[in-house]
Parts: structure tokens; C-alpha cells; sequence
């Protein structure tokens, strides 16, 4: 059994009891928009990284702060593989505008689970659970 797992950041944006998340071109599945650190980042500057290059938005880096960290297993893998993703909220300027390897936004709730991977749907409870989506 292989115990690979991938380390992600992902941000938790929310707009009207539901929370941004984001497709990848030839997936199917929504996820938390973020993504890996690369090496010696922070999660803070790894977080500002991803979002600006999947977004366009620029995070002010003073109001970045943890909200929980999720594992599951990774979407697409048969082998295993699992994928932890620290999730954090943040202020931010601009409208997130799905750029890079992402194809679609979409406000979600715990209404959408069979439109996003076994992660988000993590996420979605815990968000539900706190009274933060519907």
C-alpha cells in the first residue's frame, strides 16, 4: 500500500452561505483552489503563490489564517495516494477569475458533494458544521 501523500494549501473563499472551488482542465472534480508548496515555501507564500497563478488575486499576507487541515484520498489515484491540504482564509482584492490550469469556478454547497472530490467534501462538512455554508 503506498502512503504518498501530496501537501497542498488551499484557500476558503465564501460569498453567500457557499464557498469558491475550482476544476482543473480534463478533470471532472472540484477541489479547494491552492496547490503544492515548492521547496523551502511557507504556506503562507505557497498559498499566495497558487492563488495568484490559479485566481489572479493578490492575498493580503497580514490576514491569512488557518481554518483546518483535511486528508483524503487523492482524486484520479488508484494507488492510495492521499492528499492533505491546509485550508486558510484571507482578504483579498479583485474577483476570483479562474486562470492557469483551472477551468471553472463554482460557488458550492453541501447541496454539489457528487460534483467534487472526496477532500472538498471534507471541507464542505466542516464548513456545513460551522455554519459557514448551507
Amino acid at each position: 500500500m503506498n502512503t504518498t501523500i501530496i501537501d497542498k494549501l488551499g484557500l476558503i473563499t465564501l460569498s453567500h452561505d457557499k464557498v469558491a472551488m475550482v476544476r482543473s482542465h480534463n478533470k471532472t472534480l472540484f477541489y479547494i483552489p491552492g496547490g503544492k508548496r515548492e521547496q523551502g515555501e511557507s504556506d503562507e507564500q505557497a498559498l499566495c503563490r497558487e492563488i495568484e497563478e490559479e485566481l489572479t488575486l493578490n492575498l493580503d499576507v497580514d490576514s491569512i489564517h488557518f481554518y483546518g487541515e483535511f486528508i483524503d484520498l487523492a482524486d484520479g489515484k488508484q494507488d492510495g495516494t492521499k492528499v492533505r491540504i491546509r485550508c486558510y482564509f484571507a482578504n483579498y482584492d479583485g474577483i476570483p477569475t479562474p486562470a492557469a490550469e483551472i477551468a471553472e469556478l463554482a460557488w458550492i454547497d453541501s447541496n454539489d458533494l457528487s460534483r467534487c472530490s472526496t477532500t472538498a467534501i471534507k471541507v464542505l462538512a466542516k464548513l456545513k458544521q460551522d455554519g459557514l455554508i448551507q
